[in-house]
């Protein structure tokens, strides 16, 4: 068994690692909006990233303030984890989300051309959300929704063993999960359709390989330091977060110093879906114009 001492300094340890990370994962939010006001253009950057990366960020920060501040979600918590009643949240993950949507609305804002004055696709102040990422977010609020819903049906009934708050909070981080999974495909198809990764900050990639290889760290030490590994899987957001941000990272990685190293992409193509969705619809116009023609 650790001495006392050891245990100290593998908790100081964790601590230290955990500000790390959220350092490296706050920084990696200021390369990009830096990279678009230097170039006077958002070419490069989907829009579909940045604007479910708010949601995204928003119910995170949800879920770990509840796990972190509220006594009712935490006795509940413990309810259903009694060797290990403590949540591995602490508060550089609250910290940092917070900090992730403050940044996240003002990477948005650049795609309005009125207040930045900046270009996307060639064109000054033009972008529109498309319908995957619009459709993923209706899913993610109606979801959340649904498990309110069941708290509030099964507490009027009194149901033993019904739906509690902390069911609440576990959806917002599920939440939070697929958004994960699917806010960097937009980038990554976008990036495979201009054979560049021009425009998309690859420091801001390599910062959030860095968190996401931290966190998954401390994660697993304070899991360790508690005797009992369901610290991990009573927090499952805060480890698949970081795997499949650093799964992701490593396809941008890739991308960039291997696929596509050196090449310049070219202006209209960084939509991503709703690139795809624009050249649909120029190909229905143009089958219509050429009945019209018949």
């Amino acid at each position: 068994m650790a001495s006392e001492n050891t245990i100290h300094f593998i908790r100081a340890l964790s601590r230290l690692i955990g500000w790390i990370y959220t350092l490296a994962w706050s920084l990696s939010f200021y390369p990009q909006p830096l990279l678009n006001l230097r170039r006077g253009s958002t070419t490069g950057s989907t829009i579909d990233y940045v604007i479910v990366n708010v949601l995204g960020f928003t119910v995170y920060t949800l879920s770990n303030s509840a796990l972190l501040f509220s006594s009712h979600i935490r006795a509940q918590y413990a309810a259903r984890n009694p060797i290990s009643p403590e949540p591995t949240v602490r508060v550089n993950d609250v910290v940092f989300g917070a900090h992730a949507i403050v940044l996240s609305v003002v990477t948005l804002s650049m795609f309005w051309g009125k207040l930045w004055g900046l270009e996307q696709g060639g064109r000054r102040g033009r972008w529109r959300l498309s319908k995957g990422a619009a459709g993923i977010m209706v899913g993610v609020l109606t979801g959340v929704g649904w498990a309110i819903v069941r708290v509030l049906k099964d507490k009027d009934e009194a149901q033993v063993g019904g739906w509690e708050w902390i069911d609440v909070v576990y959806a917002l981080g599920y939440a939070k999960l697929v958004i994960t999974v699917v806010k960097y495909i937009p980038q990554a198809w976008a990036n495979y359709k201009r054979k560049s990764t021009e425009g998309w900050s690859i420091l801001q990639i390599l910062l959030d390989i860095t968190g996401g290889v931290l966190s998954i760290t401390q994660l697993l030490i304070d899991s360790s330091l508690q005797g009992d590994w369901s610290g991990v899987t009573g927090n499952p957001v805060k480890l698949g977060l970081g795997n499949v941000s650093i799964c992701f990272d490593i396809l941008f990685i890739t991308q960039h110093y291997w696929l596509y190293r050196g090449i310049r992409g070219g202006k209209g193509e960084e939509d991503g879906w709703a690139r795809e969705e624009d050249e649909e619809s120029r190909s229905l116009l143009d089958e219509r114009n050429d009945s019209d023609e018949r």
